[in-house]
């Protein structure tokens, strides 16, 4: 049987490299930056700030407090809320650069 294959993801608050499995990662388990929890709706593939109750997954329980720990069976380890905002912002950069080379005279 195969060990699922570590992931190295960043805390959403202090942005220390995690070392955590995405599937075993526990309600208690804490960043050793910041001592902070990581089963928090910040550092989940789901979380967006721009959509309704600010998570992308529509089968999952509302969480008011998104930077304490949950018991959402959906949480997904992501690089947390600052490396998806810096990827999208890049993301952006590149799109708006692509349509002002292609309108170039």
């Amino acid at each position: 049987m195969d060990t699922p294959k570590a992931t190295r993801q960043v805390c959403y608050r202090c942005s220390r490299e995690l070392h955590y499995d995405k599937i075993n990662v526990g309600r208690r388990d804490t960043c050793d930056g910041c001592g902070f929890d990581v089963h928090v709706c910040k550092n989940c593939l789901h979380y967006d700030a721009s959509v309704y109750n600010e998570c992308r997954e529509p089968q999952a329980d509302r969480v008011v407090d998104k930077e304490k720990s949950n018991f959402c069976d959906y949480f997904k380890l992501t690089g947390g809320a600052d490396a998806r905002s810096g990827s999208a912002s890049h993301s952006k950069a590149d799109a708006l650069k692509a349509l002002d080379d292609l309108f170039k005279k």
